[in-house]
């Protein structure tokens, strides 16, 4: 048992974690380890020993759950990264946060709940750190959602940190036939059903081989996405971006085990280094990271992420940063949507790191930027080979990209977007401006069904409104109208327009993200029927063709739709607080 006296020497030699304003015998004055020691029996209650309290405290975050193949092995990774940090000293608190599956709750009510969780999975990680006075984070990111996160808080707080990423899941495949299945697969098979292309036989065999296992939806969706951007951030290990999360037998792999305790180490040297997430977090790392997800054919879902990571780390980005670094990066990644490739094949060729010293070489990448490792984005990358050096074409080279420079994400305006929207091409060729007239509808059930119903024809503009951060409220995904306007062979004649966000999985002519949105009385709220839109992806610009005195008549008539007034609980708290897309949807 220590005694008073040993307690009060320990008190002025031990190293001075801040976890010992919890526990009260790391540094500070006896009186405190006195006081402190209400929290230690309850320390001791819950397993700690007189060695553990002299021990850093690691926040070991853990956004796990059953239902989704996203983060249902994340119980396993927790166990082994708390494993390994009893083994190297210290104690983990583990931190649980909501998970919410995009790819379950696509076009239902529970879709409302997805863009909130990624809010409140930062403040669970800020109430469970900052109450237990914990010395480092260890944040493990699984689906759309919890990448960015979790990460969020490390921002936040300036902590000391590091993320790791749960995983991809493998490519499906139906018996008898070579096809890489993934989430993307099943949305637009349920289109194809509804267009008569396939049968429900068809529909049923494709539901059931989509998805094999554990891991986040297998293309540059929004999950890979975002463990891209994150590693380019230089806040996760260099390689641990794209592997899968388990073999095809459903068990972790030997390479995420690994993974694992590359991170419990990594975050002790940043312990011992004291390097805070805001040295690293830096505005030419986010560069970095908005180069990468350009590079690879990301999801527009990056563009909110990004803003809000940068809006926690006081770092200076805007949306407009996107479109300027556009204009220099061209399309490398050869994956799904817009490719033929997942995030497991850029593992197999090389991971993340080969397509960063393609952008590196070319002079597209902020070199000097400190990373997790304690080494720089150029020293990280300084033996490793970039794809162009390789026999591949999941990477494509800087000298012949898939498309030039502004043909993937593009930040657009125009007097339906008076602040902002977001157009993804993802290297398709738009460089003839597009008008057609309006079919709109308020809310994305009544748009979808109109899909399957056959009501919407070539050349229309699809409008969906009242879908955004304030106005669903929650900013939903439109996956699956936009999916089965691609799964009924609409997705090159019809663009669709909406001021709520679109999965990663969706591609077609797709304009999100419009802002003011229509809850706000933004001019998308004011569209009618039969109007006629243009959309010029070359000059990024996206109008409504209505004369204003039109929409100044139209705009003293206009009230919110009574159905989207009236919210309760989490809703309303998160109608009253979110800021517009145009900003990153933060709520901080």
């Amino acid at each position: 048992m220590t005694t008073q006296s040993e307690a009060k020497k320990s008190t002025s030699t031990e190293p001075k974690w801040r976890s010992g304003r919890l526990t009260g015998v790391s540094g500070g004055e006896h009186a405190h380890w006195i006081k402190r020691s209400a929290a230690r029996a309850h320390l001791r209650a819950s397993g700690f020993k007189d060695e553990d309290f002299k021990k850093p405290i690691i926040t070991v975050v853990c956004p796990y759950s059953n239902a989704l193949p996203c983060n249902n092995h994340f119980r396993e990774l927790s166990d082994l990264v708390c494993a390994e940090v009893e083994r190297r000293g210290g104690k983990p608190f583990v931190c649980g946060t909501p998970v919410v599956s995009d790819g379950e709750t696509m076009g239902s009510d529970g879709m409302r709940y997805s863009l909130i969780s990624r809010d409140w999975i930062a403040d669970c990680v800020e109430i469970m750190h900052e109450a237990y006075a914990a010395d480092a984070v260890i944040a493990l990111g699984g689906c759309d959602k919890t990448v960015p996160g979790v990460l969020m808080p490390l921002a936040r707080l300036d902590a000391i940190g590091i993320s790791l990423y749960g995983g991809t899941i493998l490519p499906g495949c139906r018996q008898g036939k070579k096809e890489g299945l993934d989430a993307q697969s099943i949305m637009e098979a349920i289109g194809a059903y509804g267009a008569g292309s396939i049968d429900i036989e068809e529909l049923h065999d494709i539901e059931k081989c989509s998805l094999p296992g554990s891991g986040a939806c297998g293309g540059m969706f929004t999950a890979n996405t975002m463990s891209a951007a994150v590693e380019a951030l230089g806040m996760a290990l260099p390689g641990t971006a794209s592997g899968p999360a388990v073999t095809r037998d459903n068990e972790v792999t030997s390479q995420k085990r690994e993974d694992c305790q590359r991170t419990v180490e990594q975050v002790f040297a940043l312990l011992d280094s004291k390097t805070h997430t805001r040295e690293i977090m830096t505005k030419k790392a986010f560069e970095n990271a908005v180069t990468v997800v350009l590079a690879v054919g990301g999801s527009t879902n990056s563009v909110l992420h990004l803003l809000a990571l940068a809006n926690e780390a006081d770092v200076d980005l805007c949306i407009e940063d996107f479109n300027r670094i556009a204009d220099r990066v061209p399309l490398l990644g050869n994956f799904k949507p817009h490719g033929k490739y997942h995030m497991a094949d850029l593992h197999t060729a090389g991971g993340l790191p080969i397509l960063m010293k393609e952008l590196l070489d070319a002079g597209l990448l902020h070199g000097d930027c400190l990373t997790v490792t304690g080494k720089t984005v150029a020293e990280n990358l300084s033996s490793v080979s970039k794809a162009s050096d390789l026999t591949q074409d999941v990477v494509y080279p800087i000298s012949k990209p898939l498309s030039p420079p502004g043909h993937h994400i593009t930040i657009i305006k125009g007097s339906l977007a008076t602040d902002s929207a977001v157009l993804k091409l993802s290297g398709k060729v738009f460089d003839k401006p597009f008008k057609g007239p309006v079919i709109v509808f308020d809310g994305e059930g009544p748009a979808y069904d109109a899909i399957m119903g056959g009501q919407v024809k070539p050349g229309q503009v699809l409008v969906i409104r009242y879908e955004g951060p304030k106005g669903s409220p929650g900013m939903p995904e439109m996956l699956s109208p936009g999916s089965a306007l691609v799964g009924a062979g609409l997705g090159k004649t019809v663009p669709l327009i909406t001021d709520g966000r679109f999965s990663g999985a969706s591609h077609g002519i797709m304009i999100g993200h419009v802002t003011p949105e229509a809850f706000v009385g933004g001019p998308i709220a004011l569209v009618e029927n039969g109007d006629m839109i243009s959309i010029d992806a070359v000059n990024r610009r996206v109008d409504l063709e209505v004369s204003e005195e039109v929409l100044t008549a139209r705009k003293a008539c206009w009230k919110i739709p009574l159905e989207r007034q009236k919210v309760k609980g989490l809703l309303a708290k998160y109608r009253r607080s979110v800021s517009s897309a145009h900003t990153g949807a933060v709520t901080s």
